[in-house]
């Protein structure tokens, strides 16, 4: 079949107007590289689930796409019955989706074909952070969770995160079982069309109640009453997500002093602010700081558009400094365990090494493969947290980053040290007194052609940098015993980069470790950008 009769046969099944439409134009056009781009295989579905650009076709998130998986995702529960049923006995799904283009469609489809194929499935009836979805799957003992979010992608972009319950404890999709779900997928598409998937509209809303209960259990991790607080100046964004109005009710019931960047407020599917809704990225943070400067605020918040991220920003005698994600992870890592006793704290191999912490606290210290999907599996974990701005802080009923309970803890910490007339700089100073310092950054390459990304990763195998304050020893991980993953450490002990392909972005990432000050740091920067750009 050509990708023209291809196309036309999409058109014929699709129930999207504008997707049908997108095609048509295709077609008329005769644009053979787009038809051959969007028809080159299915969207690939892995332990980040789906996630890539909306549009028609089957390597596109569509309704066809998303309906595919979400059969497949019931097939997968129904083949294995007994392992992932709910305290009820029954198979069941809790769907939360976020303020993206499509995302209430793709949510409201994935609803009504679980219900439609014999699994219970439980809709929010309201845009939700992905944090509250992934708690109530928990609270629920839901068989699985589906998110319909692309996180802190590019606007054109959706996607489909899912955690499974049973012996997973309601965490994040790992393989094989994501390998077997795709597997589910192309089966389907290969064999039914997008109109004989049986549909049923006998599905279970969630409402504002069970977003209650998400903030009952937020408020529930610090105490009801700290007169510190009302004198914390807080300014925060949602970067155009679903997080303010959960951030709202928590932080004004908890009695914090807090404000909106009122231009980034609200969800707004198109991100008019900023380039890209990540506060990572340059530029994202402006208006915040502006704000901030505005209102003479204490400290910024920062939530990503599904807010399962955070970003801390503090004020300097030069301007605002955002914290790095290390040094947000070595506040909380210090504030929770200090604040219990025994279980473990676990981060990423990309994230900086907190034994010393572990050891003084008498906790259990683990380093895991990157992603959220190994770290809340971590027994007894107590904390955990990566690099990239996420931190889980309640493990036992959010197995999952949460930037909105994140938050909370670093507010309640910010409004004690400023009642003991003290920052969270002064804080982060007296840490590294107790711990060692350990500056981290990051560069990263963001491509068009995925190609590059091999092409770099290539080159760090075979031709990696070999000295950086002493001589450096490379470590591939695909060639690891314990940890498979591909990416590759270049280090000393003085220094660690670690080179890897995003997992949920067109991007190859270089993550910075330097075992001291900054100007270390920034040292390091220039030898990574000199070598990456000798290698592309």
């Amino acid at each position: 079949m050509s990708v023209i009769e291809k196309a036309a046969a999409w058109v014929q099944q699709d129930p999207d107007e504008s997707t049908r439409s997108e095609l048509r134009s295709l077609i008329e056009k005769g644009d053979l590289g787009e038809l051959e781009d969007r028809f080159s295989g299915l969207l690939q579905f892995g332990t980040a689930g789906l996630r890539g650009e909306l549009g028609a076709g089957p390597n596109r998130m569509n309704r066809l796409v998303v309906g595919y998986a979400a059969l497949a995702i019931a097939d997968y529960l129904k083949s294995n019955h007994s392992e992932y049923l709910d305290p009820d006995g029954n198979l069941s799904v809790v769907i939360g989706y976020d303020g993206r283009e499509n995302s209430d469609v793709f949510a409201k489809d994935t609803a009504e074909i679980l219900a439609g194929n014999g699994v219970k499935a439980y809709l929010f009836d309201l845009k939700v952070p992905t944090p509250v979805a992934a708690f109530t799957g928990r609270r629920l003992g839901a068989s699985a969770t589906i998110v319909v979010t692309a996180s802190h992608n590019p606007p054109r972009d959706n996607g489909y995160k899912v955690y499974l319950g049973g012996r997973f404890g309601g965490s994040q999709l790992v393989s094989p079982q994501d390998k077997e779900i795709a597997a589910l997928i192309a089966r389907n598409y290969a064999t039914l069309k997008f109109g004989e998937i049986k549909k049923s509209t006998d599905f279970i809303t969630l409402t504002d109640t069970d977003v209650d209960n998400y903030i009952q259990r937020a408020a529930s991790l610090i105490d009801r009453k700290n007169s510190n607080r009302e004198h914390l100046k807080i300014t925060h964004t949602s970067l155009h997500g679903v997080g303010w109005a959960i951030v709202k009710e928590l932080f004004g019931q908890t009695g914090f002093a807090i404000s909106p960047v009122l231009s980034q407020m609200n969800p707004d599917a198109l991100f008019p602010t900023v380039s890209f809704p990540n506060p990572e990225e340059p530029g994202a943070m402006d208006l915040s700081y502006e704000a901030a400067d505005e209102r003479a605020s204490d400290l910024v918040l920062a939530n990503d558009p599904d807010a399962d991220r955070l970003a801390v920003a503090i004020p300097t005698s030069s301007g605002w400094q955002m914290l790095t994600g290390d040094e947000v992870g070595l506040i909380l890592a210090n504030y929770c365990s200090s604040k219990t006793s025994g279980g473990a704290i676990a981060n990423s191999i990309v994230s900086a090494d907190l034994s010393k912490l572990a050891s003084h606290y008498g906790m259990q210290y683990q380093q895991t493969l990157t992603g959220f999907k190994w770290i809340s599996k971590v027994p007894n974990l107590i904390f955990g947290y990566e690099e990239a701005l996420g931190y889980c802080v309640d493990p036992s009923m959010t197995p999952d980053k949460d930037g909105i309970t994140a938050a909370l803890l670093i507010a309640e910490i910010a409004a004690n040290l400023k009642a003991e007339g003290k920052s969270l700089g002064d804080h982060l100073l007296e840490l590294f007194a107790m711990f060692g310092e350990t500056s981290t950054g990051q560069v990263s390459i963001r491509v068009k052609d995925l190609s590059v990304i091999s092409k770099i990763m290539n080159s760090v195998r075979e031709n990696p940098p070999v000295e950086f304050e002493g001589a450096l020893e490379k470590v591939d991980l695909l060639e690891s015993p314990n940890m498979v993953t591909d990416a590759v450490v270049i280090q000393n002990p003085t220094v660690r980069l670690i080179f890897r392909p995003s997992g949920t972005e067109p991007k190859l990432k270089c993550y910075l470790q330097y075992r001291g000050n900054r100007d270390g740091l920034e040292r390091l920067r220039v030898f990574a950008n000199a070598y990456l750009n000798s290698v592309l």
